[in-house]
């Protein structure tokens, strides 16, 4: 059965929602939601540990990546082993800028690392070409980083080899990494049905490991339902007025390499 049909673009509300990788359990059921309710969404992945145990862009999940490129979503990277910055590192005048950085993915997690910006930009860029790669469809020259943390100059490295950071709207935090025993549900639906505003960007994650009501799928479709009643519709990043100048002047452009 055809889902709600959204309002008209020129009259609706527009609204980003963007989902982050995570253990990929409630994966099937919140695409299954999006599908129903013609939702769009920019996912931002990297290579996270996942339920099953492969990682979220390993063979496995291929296919289910596939599935949503076929569907109108797009994509863009979330660092390929979810990498944290952690500072950036004092460097002498004139010499190249390096940042402490902390894998929470892969081999080497947990271990913390002092990387350049070209080793930064080659950690986004990993992300996107296999998103590339498995989905038939380039990505968004975009990033977010774990946990939202950089700074100025970690900022402008990446853009320096064409990817510009994504954030979210302070009543764009859905909430899902939140303990469920402080923050349930129905709290977590009522405020963002309450706070969320025209042009937000908003954040959800494919299953967090310390959530034990889980978020997913049981707010997504009636946080979907609700702000569509209220006039809302879902845009993807691509359309974003904040971006949609520095995604279309990178198209078909190669990724740059930082200065050295």
């Amino acid at each position: 059965m055809q889902g709600p049909v959204q309002p008209a673009a020129a009259a609706c509300k527009p609204v980003y929602l963007t989902l982050d990788t995570g253990h990929m359990a409630v994966a099937p059921l919140m695409a299954e939601i999006l599908n129903k309710h013609q939702v769009k969404v920019t996912f931002f992945a990297a290579n996270e540990r996942t339920q099953e145990g492969d990682g979220s862009l390993g063979a496995q999940w291929a296919p289910w990546w596939k599935a949503r490129a076929a569907e109108g979503h797009e994509f863009a990277s979330h660092t390929w082993d979810h990498v944290y910055w952690r500072g950036d590192v004092p460097a002498a005048p004139g010499a190249q800028q390096q940042f402490r950085m902390r894998p929470s993915a892969g081999p080497l997690e947990g271990k913390e690392f002092t990387w350049s910006a070209a080793q930064y930009c080659e950690e986004i860029g990993k992300s996107a070409r296999r998103l590339e790669a498995i989905t038939g469809k380039k990505t968004l020259p975009l990033f977010r980083a774990p946990g939202g943390k950089t700074s100025p100059a970690l900022l402008a490295a990446a853009k320096s080899c064409g990817y510009e950071h994504v954030g979210w709207s302070p009543a764009g935090f859905l909430g899902d990494e939140l303990a469920s025993e402080k923050y349930p549900n129905d709290f977590l639906l009522k405020k963002a049905l309450r706070d969320v505003r025209s042009g937000d960007i908003l954040l959800a994650h494919l299953g967090i490991w310390s959530r034990k009501d889980p978020w997913a799928p049981k707010v997504l479709e009636p946080l979907i339902t609700g702000l569509q009643a209220r006039g809302f519709c879902f845009q993807t990043l691509r359309e974003h007025p904040q971006y949609k100048a520095w995604i279309d002047a990178q198209a078909g452009s190669a990724p740059a390499k930082p200065a050295k």
